[in-house]
């Protein structure tokens, strides 16, 4: 049921027009025909794979991009008819548009929060033409204050603020133990570990000695020495067989190369192309502050500038709480504190410099003896006022969104993906557009209840700008603020694709098949908690990292943990990175990483914690942390490679009489083997369009059509089927085609149970979702056979998930439970912690405000403590749940 153009708007919007779709067809829709309002909130609504994003970015924003791309030069249209267009026969009134999605953070530590928002060059142009100098000291271009340019740059840590020292105590963690006993930890394993010492051998040293009982000579040679002498090694014989050989001047098995363990890590450090071994080798790096700029990142020359008192380290090192106070007078026109070079009163700089201290930040300042310019010019004055109304504009919108936790400095790999569009959506608002639609993906994900209002007014101020706001959302509270509701389904996948209703928001109340309808009116209430007992305590005690300052929390073990707190209060910092570190540490193992983390273009962030673990550590065999970092970065990963089906698939297929006849084993079913591939695309599927001006983007293989696969291998079928056509089908089709195959119907009816049916196998990871990447990586570990005592760690695990889908993750979350292991999750959907048998609340603010331990208990207990921001929202959910009408909710 749709409704009419005609239909009034809620909230008295004033409408110019309607953007009309007709026959829409992308991906699962089904010739969709809808009339979407402009100049109004529209919230596009459905569960999770129904079709919303195709609507509202695969064709929407999609036709909007293609007719901008066809204003362009005649060359870049040709690339871009590559690409294709959305499957739609005809969309009228659609205004130019911008898309804000989710996605992660650069892995580059050079890139922050000033750098995304722009801020930092207008605070390197404030410091450059309006800055107080030093007397004799000629003015700095702006790219002078960059840490990220050669001309800016500390020369001691390149811009990095802290410097990597590699020494003996990180190396050799157990002095008691021999060279043999690998005493030398950060030495690599296996094979080259074994090299070096065989080498330490004939270079004469005792490998069975006790590392402390080594002479200081030979211990620093071994660690430190940039020597690479390349001498004869003997494998498999002993010290005194070794020195015989070399006596006797025998054959050697080969001639080996030297290298220091210092220089072992920091070479591998720098050049590795493995995530992975870059994290291994950080751990034996201690970073310390740069000796130099003291964290500041920049050259003296730079630091020697103030403005408002500070130098600009100094000032990117502030909250943006902090740094609006600072220049809100000079932004009025109040010079007094700019020209005294002294900054704010002297009460809010001790505050200020105490607060730096106790966040390990450099506190040091330009010696106050250093003569500064007299007065500032009219002209300097004009400029001070000017730049810092633009930085102060900008800051209202960021911390209006509830950003004022952030530093400038901030490195965007530690920002979550809700922050990071929170931040682009903050430098939207500043842009002044106007008759443009916006199309956002879940703005509200990894917000808190509390600063939810902050969102949806800055979602009001891009519409009352003259905007489109377009929004693909599962929040509940933003669907009754929008002024219409565009709701697609009614299930996921080949199920859906339809638009059940499209209109004002009581209007969907009436549609029985939205399965959206039964949560917005609160017709189904959430589980209640199983209120199991804990069979232990794991206890984290001293937690230094980030905003956390020396941090205790007690985990219950056996039971289901939520962790709650507003957007940057220090929860992920204590429960999804130190937690699984310390535990990790203590189990002996390596931290998990996905091996789709490519390495970073530029330096890596390394960040370490203080702190350890008590309480039943042994009652702990494994941990497991469930993140939303991509399965995969290329279309080459997917869903049905990395649940490990698509090996059992490849048997099958295999052990047909066609394919033994032809004599093709199970590797000529995998599209990453050159015999049984597409040559073309070499099993991609896809190609990839460069595109100069742009980043590249993947069309259709013109020779395969996306199949992967040559003509001989497709010529292969398992019941009617070819291989490509297996990995086309849907959880859902898959699990009915293979019902008969029980090691491949498994995985795939936990897929189902998870929320994941409408997802096709051979789906590439690039079109995945984070929530949709966690979920199956949750259903992968589902497989296992359950023998309990396993630590499970989620960050927002319902994140991007429809009520009803969160419903179904949380069944499966208690499963892990019932089977003896501990579940805990980081958690903003309040209906998902009322679930849970305990609730740990951090806070009570953001940065500095936050980083403590404000509640724990059971959901009703946390509902009742005095100082959470988390309280009211449970307890409201809680009251929610027991007035919810329990008969109606047999309409799920």
């Amino acid at each position: 049921m749709s409704q009419k153009p005609s239909a009034r708007l809620s909230r008295h919007a004033s409408v110019s027009g309607f953007v009309e779709v007709r026959g829409a067809r992308e991906h699962n829709l089904k010739d969709v025909d809808v009339a979407i309002p402009r100049d109004a909130l529209v919230v596009f609504s459905g569960v999770s794979g129904s079709g919303k994003s195709s609507l509202a970015f695969g064709t929407i924003y999609a036709e909007a991009q293609r007719r901008y791309f066809e204003s362009v030069a005649p060359y870049a249209r040709r690339l871009i008819d590559q690409v294709g267009v959305p499957d739609v026969d005809a969309i009228d009134g659609l205004p130019p548009a911008v898309a804000l999605q989710q996605q992660r953070g650069a892995s580059n530590a050079r890139s922050s929060v000033g750098s995304v928002t722009t801020l930092s060059s207008l605070v390197r142009m404030m410091y450059s033409r309006a800055g107080a100098y030093p007397a004799n000291q000629p003015m700095l271009y702006a790219e002078d204050f960059s840490p990220n340019t050669p001309q800016g740059a500390c020369a001691t840590c390149h811009g990095l603020g802290r410097v990597y020292e590699v020494t003996e105590a990180t190396m050799v963690p157990d002095p008691s133990l021999s060279i043999r006993e690998r005493a030398i930890a950060s030495w690599p394993p296996a094979w080259h570990g074994q090299n070096l010492r065989d080498i330490l051998v004939t270079l004469g040293h005792d490998v069975d000695r006790p590392w402390k009982d080594l002479s200081k000579k030979d211990r620093d040679w071994i660690l430190f020495t940039e020597e690479t002498p390349t001498v004869p090694v003997y494998a498999g014989l002993t010290p005194a067989q070794t020195r015989v050989a070399l006596k006797r001047k025998l054959e050697p098995s080969y001639m080996g190369t030297f290298t220091g363990a210092r220089r072992y890590v920091l070479h591998t450090f720098a050049n590795t192309q493995s995530a992975l071994m870059r994290k291994r080798v950080s751990r034996f790096m201690e970073g310390m502050l740069c000796p130099t700029c003291h964290g500041k990142r920049l050259k003296p020359e730079a630091l020697a500038v103030t403005f408002a008192g500070v130098d600009v380290g100094e000032l990117t090192q502030m909250s943006l709480d902090r740094l609006a106070h600072l220049l809100e007078p000079i932004a009025h026109g109040d010079f007094r504190a700019h020209s005294a070079g002294a900054g704010t009163d002297k009460e809010a700089t001790r505050r200020d410099r105490a607060e730096r201290a106790t966040a390990g930040l450099a506190t040091h300042a330009i010696s106050p003896d250093v003569r500064r310019t007299s007065a500032l010019s009219e002209e300097k004055r004009m400029a001070a006022q000017r730049l810092a109304e633009g930085v102060v504009a900008r800051l209202r919108q960021l911390r209006g969104l509830g950003l004022g936790y952030l530093t400038l400095d901030r490195a965007t790999p530690t920002l979550s993906a809700g922050e990071l569009q929170r931040l682009r959506l903050a430098t939207q608002l500043s842009s002044m557009l106007f008759g443009v639609v916006y199309v956002l993906d879940e703005p509200s994900a990894g917000l808190h209840p509390a600063d939810s209002n902050a969102l949806y007014d800055a979602l009001d101020k891009l519409r009352d700008a003259g905007n489109s706001v377009f929004v693909v959302e599962h929040d509940l509270d933003l669907m009754r603020r929008a002024q219409w509701l565009v709701d697609v389904g009614p299930d996921a996948g080949e199920h859906g694709g339809r638009v059940l209703y499209s209109g004002a928001p009581d209007g969907l109340r009436a549609i029985a098949e939205s399965r959206t309808a039964r949560y917005l009116f609160d017709e189904i209430p959430a589980p209640p908690s199983r209120s199991r007992a804990p069979s232990g305590w794991l206890e984290l005690r001293g937690i230094q990292r980030h905003n956390l300052h020396g941090v205790d929390a007690r985990i219950p073990l056996g039971v289901l943990t939520a962790v709650t707190g507003i957007s940057g209060s220090g929860k992920s910092s204590l429960f999804a990175q130190a937690l699984p570190e310390l535990v990790l540490l203590h189990l002996g193992h390596e931290s998990e990483d996905d091996s789709a983390e490519a390495a970073s273009e530029g330096p890596a962030v390394i960040e370490t914690t203080g702190g350890h673990l008590a309480g039943d550590v042994d009652a702990v065999q494994r941990v497991v942390q469930v993140d939303q970092k991509p399965i995969g970065r290329t279309p080459r990963s997917n869903l049905a490679t990395y649940t490990g089906l698509f090996d059992h698939v490849r048997k099958l297929f295999a052990a047909t009489p066609d394919a033994r006849r032809r004599r093709f084993d199970a590797g000529r079913f995998s599209f990453n083997v050159p015999k049984g591939r597409c040559e073309t695309c070499e099993g991609e599927g896809f190609v990839s369009v460069e595109l100069l001006f742009m980043p590249s983007v993947y069309a259709p293989c013109p020779t395969c059509h996306g199949a992967r696969y040559n003509e001989a291998t497709l010529k292969v079928l398992w019941n009617g089927r070819n291989i490509a056509e297996v990995l086309q089908m849907s959880v859902d089709e898959a699990r009915d085609f293979f019902a008969s195959e029980d090691v491949v119907a498994r995985p795939l009816q936990l897929l189902r149970e998870i929320g994941l049916g409408y997802l096709r196998l051979g789906q590439p990871a690039t079109e995945l979702s984070g929530g949709e990447a966690q979920r199956i990586k949750l259903a992968t570990e589902l497989q296992r056979s359950q023998r309990g005592r396993n630590l499970y760690v989620l960050d927002e695990p319902t994140t991007g998930l429809h009520a009803a889908d969160a419903d179904r993750l949380l069944v499966q979350l208690q499963r892990l439970v019932d089977a003896g292991n501990t579940v805990v999750m980081i958690e903003h959907d309040m209906r998902a912690v009322t679930q849970a048998d305990w609730v740990i609340d951090v806070g009570p603010g953001a940065g500095d405000a936050g980083g403590r331990v404000v509640a724990t208990g059971t959901p009703q207990q946390v509902a009742r403590a005095p100082g959470s921001r988390t309280a009211h929202f449970i307890a409201q959910e809680l009251a929610r749940s027991e007035s919810t009408v329990p008969d109606r909710s047999s309409k799920q």
